[in-house]
């Protein structure tokens, strides 16, 4: 099967998902007790702000009625107006993705810088102190919850090592957006290390184990050469789709992760939807944490067929 016909495999059995997430989210407003524009304004609910609010979102219309309208007004982009801050809830989630985005790529890639020089050492070095020690200590970061775990680096480089890197906010510039990340980043890697170094080093003594790093090293070829080009390119395909299952939980996780850093991001939008009651933009970036699930698994798949042509003849 061609990587297109694969790709589009995957994009055709994904679909569903995505619009069971849009059902979901919909129903967000349609779930609260009572009358939802009641609710939703609250205090400053009259006569006019409901009978206005009811058109708008055309909360008077049968549900299929509702979901039709709403599903059209997401594939364009628009999220509804934020009852908070006035705007659509659509632009207000787009401006702040990008940091969201960063968060979880920089947390991706140090996991990745961290775990597989320690999964290599581990595996080439199976049932010593060595190997022991790799897979025991990183245990130690995903033992704590990351809001705690974040709160120590806070401490450690804010107050005791003079400060060495940011403890808050997003930084301007590319430099001063990697400077302010780091931390947010760290705390993500020091929860994902430990999973990826278990993953990989099983797949590399696995690896190890096969018939052809057998002959590879009967033909003379430098063992540095046949862990890095043979072994490793081999093995860590497994290890990119455990990458993709934790990034998705990462997707939710990152709310609170942007709390603990003030980090301007869509987790952090919820969060302070959420207190100001601005349900348009709960549904809003509700959805778009659905579909950021759902492209990592695709994006995953995709690698992961890339690297391992056979998955895509399974």
């Amino acid at each position: 099967m061609s990587l297109w016909r694969y790709v589009a495999r995957r994009v055709l059995a994904l679909l569903p998902i995505a619009l069971g997430v849009s059902i979901l989210v919909f129903l967000l407003i349609q779930l609260i007790p009572g009358d939802p524009a009641l609710t939703i304004l609250g205090n400053k609910a009259t006569p006019a702000k409901i009978a206005l609010l009811h058109k708008e979102w055309g909360l008077d219309k049968p549900l299929p009625v509702q979901y039709v309208k709403f599903l059209g007004r997401a594939v364009h982009g628009d999220l509804g107006t934020s009852l908070f801050y006035g705007v659509n809830a659509g632009q207000l989630v787009w401006q702040r993705l990008g940091v969201t985005l960063f968060l979880i790529g920089f947390g991706g890639l140090l996991s990745m810088v961290m775990a597989v020089p320690l999964a290599v050492l581990s595996a080439t070095r199976r049932d010593s102190a060595v190997d022991h020690a790799t897979r025991a200590v990183p245990l130690i970061g995903m033992g704590f919850p990351p809001f705690w775990v974040g709160l120590m680096l806070l401490l450690i480089f804010g107050l005791h090592l003079g400060r060495p890197f940011p403890v808050g906010g997003y930084g301007e510039g590319l430099g001063g957006h990697i400077r302010s990340m780091f931390l947010p980043a760290l705390t993500v890697a020091l929860f994902f290390t430990p999973i990826l170094i278990r993953s990989l080093r099983n797949a590399l003594l696995e690896v190890l184990e096969s018939d052809y790093i057998t002959t590879a090293r009967s033909k003379g070829i430098p063992e540095r050469r046949v862990l890095l080009r043979h072994a490793l390119r081999n093995a860590v395909s497994s290890t990119v789709s455990v990458l993709g299952v934790n990034i998705g939980f990462l997707v939710g996780g990152t709310v609170v992760i942007e709390q603990v850093f003030a980090l301007p991001g869509i987790g952090q939008l919820m969060l302070n939807s959420i207190f100001q009651r601005d349900f348009p933009v709960v549904q809003g970036v509700t959805l778009v944490f659905g579909i950021m699930v759902v492209l990592v698994y695709l994006t995953t798949d995709v690698v992961h067929s890339l690297l391992d042509p056979r998955v895509r003849f399974d």
